[in-house]
């Protein structure tokens, strides 16, 4: 099975590297190789610079929407003030602007492939709402930005990470980490996961919420005084 990591100009490192460690980790200590985990871009393979002081990653293939397996998209990394008509490179402009780039048909062509699953971490998820792919569909992203998702059509959920079928997605900076986990679980079982686990030494924190079970009867208001 193929995870492909999307790298793009301005990702978060960390959402690159702490998913990719796990997945590696999970594959070469615990599941014979049996996974296969590559760095990609939409543009095919070249150096991407990250937003953390030019961090750079190499991609070293292109996206390929239709390879069975995993496809996981990262969050921007950058600062969260400043005004764009100033120059200033903020997460969103970096998250819009890769939302503007041939990823997005690319993605949307293995969200409709039964054999790829997209997921996201932090930003990225918000990324893809921007590019029209959430609309109805139930995501998180980091705290900051669950009022542009909710704003996209997404329905967002206040979780961990956030299954909702054939779209997994992740909340908060260190998420990567439970998402790749959770991914282990969901494809290899409790086991596995938890074998990485004690190998990184890392528990995993938060909610995983399921698109499933029956919906929870809705909350009274308080009275007004």
């Amino acid at each position: 099975m193929s995870v492909q990591i999307v790298l793009f100009d301005g990702f978060d490192p960390l959402d690159v590297i702490a998913p990719f460690e796990v997945f590696v980790a999970g594959s070469e200590y615990f599941l014979d190789n049996a996974l296969d985990i590559t760095l990609v871009s939409a543009e095919g393979a070249r150096e991407v610079v990250s937003g953390s002081q030019g961090l750079r990653l190499r991609a070293t293939a292109a996206l390929d929407p239709h390879r069975p397996g995993i496809v996981l998209v990262p969050g921007a990394s950058g600062p969260v003030d400043g005004d764009p008509d100033e120059g200033a490179e903020t997460i969103p402009v970096l998250l819009a602007r890769f939302a503007a780039t041939g990823a997005i048909p690319l993605i949307a062509n293995a969200m409709r492939d039964p054999d790829v699953l997209v997921t996201a971490v932090c930003g990225g998820s918000l990324a893809l709402a921007m590019g029209g792919l959430c609309e109805g569909r139930n995501v998180v992203t980091h705290t900051l930005g669950m009022p542009l998702l909710e704003a996209t059509g997404a329905t967002a959920v206040n979780a961990r990470v956030v299954d909702d079928g054939d779209l997994v997605t992740a909340g908060g900076v260190t998420s990567g980490l439970d998402l790749a986990l959770y991914l282990l679980e969901r494809h290899f079982g409790p086991r596995i996961a938890h074998a990485v686990e004690e190998l990184f030494e890392y528990e995993r924190r938060g909610t995983v919420w399921r698109a499933a079970g029956k919906a929870p009867a809705t909350v009274p208001e308080a009275p007004t005084p």
